[in-house]
């Protein structure tokens, strides 16, 4: 009997040790957020055992067990009609309410789910939730576009599947077909998708082949750029739960089919360093000292390399891709975006991505909205359905 009260107070223990991280006073519910990054932590422990034993990809074998858990079928409710189809190739989830009295016109809103480019689908209960909500609550037809994955496919080819299900989505006979009204358009993704979507709506807009345009882009909390992995955000946030800024790190070279030996030496800003020319210019349009406030930039300091590796550039040169880094894209691309909402969270290596992007377009003349939650996490919105608040402004 006291063996296994001996075991059981050492379990408990270690279980606690492996769920609790100290996090910031002005999280809200912190406990939900400690065991929501234990089990992820967990299954990423799993996926990397089976990684290390030569089983498959650890990247598989964690997209495996989280689909394993959260997929779901499209099942039609009273309100909202919900099927599987595909669009130019690519598989999408589509969202069609009910067409109410008169036969009015609806809004159009495309999803794309985040997961750092390997992880996540529009089939995952999450998002089949949100979308679903989405469509019900803004009458709107919700497409959300299952894009292929690392390690099955790096950049640019999971924008190329986005791309390529909003162009076909845009034709006039296809807008025809879901009465979709086309001046009411948007584009929206979180974290990788709004990535993802802000770089497609880039592409969209420059695309004279698209007669119909993108009205509104949703970003939330989005990963826009690849060069600086020391804004304050990244520095105050480093071992966040959930997305720390080594995890981050490790997603860009995955997804630009970079190795991860490389990792260290972004950390600390080495690929980008004085000495590499190519960088330099593109470096000034993130230049965080004059593009975010006071409140973020705090005591932090930006950290440049005089001298770096070089390597590291010349081996993944898609850090140089504005499709990739779409905060780095000349002004006269940014130009031509339409109205924007971007939500940000405090509490986010990813914050002030977001927070410099919305600078740059409000710079650039763009109608901008930007909402940021002292409180808020990264992928905090699969907690609480922020959804009506940003999209009912379509």
């Amino acid at each position: 009997m006291r063996t296994w009260s001996t075991l059981l107070t050492a379990l408990t223990a270690l279980t606690a040790y492996y769920v609790y991280s100290p996090l910031p006073s002005t999280l809200t519910e912190p406990w939900k957020l400690m065991m929501l990054d234990a089990t992820f932590r967990c299954a990423q422990d799993l996926s990397n055992l089976a990684h290390y034993f030569g089983l498959s990809h650890h990247l598989r074998v964690l997209n495996f067990i989280s689909n394993y858990f959260d997929q779901v079928d499209p099942v039609s409710s009273a309100h909202v009609k919900v099927s599987d189809t595909m669009f130019d190739g690519v598989e999408v989830r589509i969202f069609e309410p009910d067409a109410g009295p008169g036969g009015a016109l609806k809004r159009l809103i495309i999803y794309i789910h985040g997961g750092g480019w390997a992880l996540g689908s529009a089939r995952a209960r999450s998002y089949d939730t949100l979308c679903r909500s989405i469509s019900e609550d803004v009458n709107a037809v919700v497409v959300s576009i299952e894009y292929r994955l690392v390690p099955n496919v790096h950049f640019p080819e999971q924008l190329n599947d986005v791309y390529a299900a909003t162009k076909y989505l845009l034709l006039p006979e296809v807008l025809a077909r879901y009465s979709v009204d086309p001046e009411r358009i948007a584009i929206s993704g979180d974290s990788a998708g709004g990535n993802l979507a802000a770089s497609v709506c880039q592409q969209i807009t420059g695309d004279k082949s698209v007669t119909t345009k993108v009205k509104l882009q949703a970003l939330i909390y989005p990963v826009l750029q690849i060069l600086d992995f020391n804004t304050p955000s990244y520095q105050q946030n480093t071992d966040m739960p959930i997305l720390s800024r080594f995890v981050m790190i490790k997603f860009w070279l995955d997804y630009l089919n970079g190795s991860h030996d490389f990792a260290h030496a972004m950390l600390v800003n080495n690929h980008t360093s004085l000495d590499i020319s190519e960088t330099i210019a593109l470096r000034e349009r993130l230049n965080w000292d004059s593009l975010l406030p006071a409140s973020f930039k705090k005591n932090f300091k930006p950290i440049f390399q005089t001298v770096g590796s070089p390597n590291v550039m010349h081996n993944v040169p898609a850090l140089l891709d504005i499709r990739a880094s779409p905060l780095i894209a000349p002004k006269e691309t940014l130009n031509r975006l339409p109205k924007t909402y971007v939500l940000t969270c405090e509490h986010d290596v990813l914050r002030d991505d977001g927070t410099m992007y919305a600078k740059r377009l409000e710079e650039a003349g763009i109608d901008v909205t930007h909402d940021h939650y002292e409180d808020g996490f990264h992928g905090c919105m699969l907690f609480c359905c922020l959804a009506h608040l940003f999209f009912s402004r379509c």
